[in-house]
This record gives structure tokens, sequence and C-alpha cells, in this order.
């Protein structure tokens, strides 16, 4: 079992910061690389470009709770819980 993750490529787990504009203010956001192929893939399938994506996702999380405590982090989330429907309406298999 461990093969599966240990051969895992190195470049997909390599950190990248990319700058978005959240409300009016352009940030960093840090991620690695599996993150953001994942959030260009949920992006696209949204009809938006990956920054109207996370910009969006930003918006609506700030008028449902008043902040976003760390935005790396519901990015993540964000992406397993894509992957998880994906699996779960049999669209990806294992």
């Amino acid at each position: 079992m461990c093969e599966i993750y240990a051969n895992t490529d190195p470049q997909l787990y390599e950190a990248h910061s990319k700058s978005v504009r959240l409300r009016g203010f352009v940030t960093s956001v840090r991620l690695e690389q599996r993150f953001w192929t994942l959030l260009e893939e949920i992006a696209e399938s949204e009809c938006m470009s990956t920054s109207q994506f996370m910009a969006k996702l930003y918006d609506e999380v700030v008028e449902k709770r008043g902040e976003v405590g760390n935005f790396a982090s519901l990015l993540r989330v964000v992406c397993a819980t894509y992957l998880e429907r994906k699996y779960s309406a049999g669209l990806i298999a294992v």
C-alpha cells in the first residue's frame, strides 16, 4: 500500500505561491501543485478561471461566516470534498 504513496511524483507536492485578488486586495496563496491542479479543474467545471473561483468562494464564506480563518486550508478541504463527490458519483475509481 505505501508504494502507491511513496512513489508520488515530488513535483505534485512541491508548494507554489500564486497571487489572487480577494475583496479588492491582492494576496498570495501557497498550495502544493496537486491542489492547484484540482482547483483549476473545479473552476473549469464552474465555467470560471481559478482566480474567479477562489474570489467567489472567499466572498461566499465571508458572507456566511463573517471571516475566512485559513483560506489555504479551506481550499485543500474544498479539493478533498470535490474528489469525494466525484468518487461518490462514480466519476472516479480507486
